[in-house]
């Protein structure tokens, strides 16, 4: 049973009070009174009020905010760090800056154009003169040298002067805050952008020497005219090293950082002189030089004229850059790339473009190796009035350069150069073809039809051997753009670009399909996919030796003979419908070429035709190439008509032939020679004159109109 909890024998005695010793006080003294019991607890209160302060003495509250307010502090600064860390890399500014740049190389290594800006090679600031840098520091940190990163006294004064004055604001930014800023390429005005110098800032201080400092401000600072770095400014302006520059060139320097596009000397050298004299106001003023070194500062003068930029803007160029980005990669700072221009042979290209004699017509040309190395491009007459590329962008009809196709068709179904073609008209569906002169001769062989562009042969040759074919001998060759399905692409009713069209020559020059056009060197290893994708296949059997046997009846003794030359020529013309479009393309020698003329807006060019001007301003580029000279036009062999005895081509009556020698009387001077040719010689004073020299002679062979479809 349990007991009582009353009973005082069971109830447990009482503890002492906490600080009461009971030897300390008599058994007849009570014992001290218990302490007061808390107050009864108020629901009201808050929440933080039922915390341990509110039972036990409050100790070290003056320190409790402070200490709060380090922590968040502390805790924003890891959180600002790991932001900036993802936003804008700290390392990234620990690496040398230049903006984009990429310059093109000819294949001898010499620069031919530039893409973006023109930097130049970094500078030690502690070797540099000490007027060059005290320039700067004197006009933009001139306590570059004590503070660490930001300015407490720049920035004051730039706000004081801020809002005293209406007019130009100050910045209070030091050289440290610049290059910061200049890291990250961003020139927002808002204060997260701000935040992010200022911790750059300090984080350069940090890691790197006031000398490196400046070096890389001074290296990548941009000075105008599209020119980063104090070598290239000094270059740019002053056709010196900076090294060499004078106290008032560096102010000059100096001064154009403010606002480099405005105070570029080149476009505004009174607005740049004034503020070269406020620089060296502020180098006498900072005491980097005397009052009487300052008096004798005196206006620095350009020296530009010596300096041959580089262009920015070429046909070739234009072609070529996004080839050369691929190969470089990702650019990030100044890249050269080598690409396969032969600066001689451009040369060549321009100016037998500018001896043509075009007027109003535009032109183009594509000169390339065998093997698809573009080596010259001339897009139009002029860069400057027309950036638009011809040889690459424009796509216009070939006219008969398309034969080379169905030829080469013809030739892979078994066909060869003596094989016949009836020369007559013929009529496919509701399409009749003629040939552009008139004249039809009956059943010849593919090499004279060939020759003399006939229409109605190459028309007969494709219902022959079947459109697709023809279609396919195209596509294997390299002709990517779309084709009709159609009989009348036999005289090129569809449209290509010359620069296309003349690497489907080269593939016939180079024995093998298909060739592709490049303006970078190729690379010595290729991708498996390349490999697969661009494997090159001979033209099988005796096909090449056909198709050049084709091409040299065309260009020695054919529509393209104007453009024969002293070495095995190989070509042929195009012309389209109301001499739109003229076109020569062929090859000799190790160059494949073709040119291209015309109007930009496909209006008629009475006369044109491609065994015309573009036969001409071929030959006149391959013998400036080739350093070879034009064909000596061949005395033909006398053909005899087995149906009357006489040589055709002779002057004779009734089958008798005129003595060889000289014959005068009725005011005429006849001149018969060996082979029976007959020329007139007419002088006002009666003497007759002599026989032009043999080689001056043209050929006694009728010339072949060009084509038209």
């Amino acid at each position: 049973m349990r007991p009582y909890p009353f009973d005082p024998a069971t109830t447990p005695p009482a503890k002492p009070l906490r600080g009461y010793d009971p030897a300390a006080y008599g058994p007849t003294e009570p014992p001290p009174p218990p302490p007061a019991s808390p107050p009864p607890p108020n629901y009201d209160r808050e929440p933080d009020d039922y915390s341990e302060d509110s039972v036990r003495p409050r100790r070290g509250s003056r320190w409790r905010w402070p200490m709060r307010i380090a922590g968040l502090g502390i805790v924003l600064f890891v959180l600002a760090v790991i932001w900036l860390a993802f936003t804008a890399p700290l390392s990234k500014s620990l690496e040398p800056l230049t903006p984009p740049s990429i310059t093109l190389l000819a294949e001898d290594n010499t620069p031919i154009a530039r893409r973006g800006a023109i930097i130049g090679q970094p500078v030690d600031a502690a070797k540099l003169p000490a007027n060059v840098t005290n320039a700067f520091l004197a006009i933009e940190d001139r306590r570059f040298k004590s503070h660490w990163g930001i300015d407490p006294r720049g920035i004051a004064r730039a706000f004081w002067h801020n809002v005293r004055s209406s007019g130009r604001s100050q910045g209070g930014s030091t050289i440290t805050q610049q290059l910061a800023k200049n890291a990250f390429l961003d020139s927002d005005r808002t204060a997260a952008r701000k935040i992010r110098e200022v911790m750059i800032a300090f984080w350069l201080e940090a890691w790197l020497s006031k000398d490196e400092i400046l070096s890389r401000y001074l290296s990548n600072v941009y000075f105008g005219d599209n020119v980063y770095g104090l070598t290239a400014a000094a270059k740019h302006y002053f056709n010196r090293s900076p090294d060499d520059l004078s106290i008032g060139q560096s102010a000059m320097l100096a001064g154009l950082v403010k606002a480099p596009s405005k105070l570029a000397p080149t476009v505004n050298l009174s607005g740049a002189r004034a503020r070269q004299k406020l620089v060296v106001a502020a180098m006498a003023d900072a005491g980097f030089i005397t009052a009487r070194e300052a008096a004798d500062v005196r206006p620095a003068r350009l020296s530009t004229n010596s300096i041959k930029p580089l262009p920015d803007g070429t046909y070739f160029a234009d072609w070529v850059l996004p080839e050369a980005r691929d190969r470089a990669g990702e650019i990030v700072r100044e890249t050269t790339v080598k690409t396969t221009l032969d600066r001689r042979l451009q040369t060549a290209a321009e100016r037998s473009v500018r001896s043509a004699g075009l007027r109003d017509a535009q032109v183009a040309l594509v000169a390339m190796r065998p093997d698809g190395r573009v080596v010259a491009m001339v897009g139009g007459k002029k860069y400057a009035d027309s950036p638009f590329n011809r040889a690459t962008q424009a796509k216009r009809q070939p006219g008969s350069a398309f034969k080379l196709f169905v030829y080469l068709a013809a030739m892979r179904e078994g066909l060869t150069p003596d094989s016949l073609v009836e020369d007559t008209p013929v009529t496919i569906a509701d399409w009749s073809p003629r040939n552009s002169d008139g004249r039809y001769e009956g059943k010849i062989t593919l090499r004279r039809a060939f020759a003399k562009s006939s229409n109605v042969a190459a028309a007969r040759l494709i219902q022959q051997v079947g459109v697709k074919n023809v279609i396919r001998a195209a596509r294997d060759l390299g002709i990517s753009t779309p084709i009709a399905s159609e009989a009348t692409i036999a005289l090129g009713t569809s449209t290509v670009s010359l620069l296309e069209l003349t690497t489907a020559y080269a593939a016939v020059a180079a024995k093998s399909y298909p060739v592709r056009a490049h303006g970078v060197e190729a690379e010595g290893d290729r991708s498996w996919y390349q490999t697969l994708t661009e494997r090159s296949r001979p033209l099988a059997g005796d096909v090449q030796e056909h198709m050049l046997d084709l091409l040299s009846a065309s260009a020695e003794t054919g529509t393209g003979r104007q453009a024969a030359l002293s070495v095995k020529t190989y070509g042929k013309t195009g012309t389209t419908q109301d001499s739109r479009d003229a076109l020569f393309l062929g090859f000799a020698g190790d160059l494949v070429v073709g040119v291209w003329v015309g109007n930009d807006d496909n209006t008629p060019n009475a006369g044109l035709s491609g065994g015309g001007i573009p036969a001409r301003i071929w030959r006149d580029f391959m013998m400036r190439a080739l350093r070879v000279g034009p064909a000596v036009a061949p005395e033909p062999d006398p053909v005899v008509d087995e149906a009357s005895g006489n040589e055709e081509g002779l002057f004779g009556i009734d089958g008798i032939n005129l003595p060889e020698g000289d014959i005068e009387g009725l005011g005429l001077n006849l001149h018969v020679g060996p082979d029976g040719s007959i020329e007139l010689n007419r002088s006002r004073d009666g003497e007759r004159r002599p026989p032009p020299r043999r080689e001056e002679r043209a050929p006694r062979d009728e010339p072949f109109p060009d084509e038209e479809p």
